[in-house]
């Protein structure tokens, strides 16, 4: 069974970077948009960013102009660069594929903490 496997969370300062990634262990066909997803302790998970397959993108308010997400088609892999990072982005941070028929992936989550 393909699963999604992330990649790049971790411990940084606010104001500090980090890269996640998201790749799929196999092959997944038709896969449409790609995003990523956070759930902080007691609140619910958000979309944080998402890309269609032609590259348009999404964000959620809070990160516009600190986040970029992007995505290697040919390697069935979505990154996720975060910068000027605040304490309030400390969540786990799952990535997620949707596709036409093949239904939705997630991936298992990391860990994203930002020290004041």
């Amino acid at each position: 069974q393909v699963q999604l496997v992330e990649s790049g969370g971790g411990l940084v300062q606010a104001g500090g970077s980090l890269r996640l990634s998201c790749a799929a262990s196999g092959t997944i066909f038709s896969i449409n948009a790609m995003g990523w997803y956070r759930q902080a302790p007691g609140k619910q998970r958000e979309v944080v960013a998402a890309i269609t397959r032609s590259g348009v993108t999404n964000y959620v308010d809070s990160v516009k102009g600190r986040f970029t997400i992007s995505r290697d088609n040919a390697k069935n892999t979505v990154y996720l660069q975060m910068n000027s990072l605040k304490p309030e982005d400390t969540a786990v941070y799952y990535c997620k594929f949707w596709t036409g028929s093949s239904g939705d992936y997630w991936g298992q989550g990391t860990q994203v903490t930002v020290s004041s």
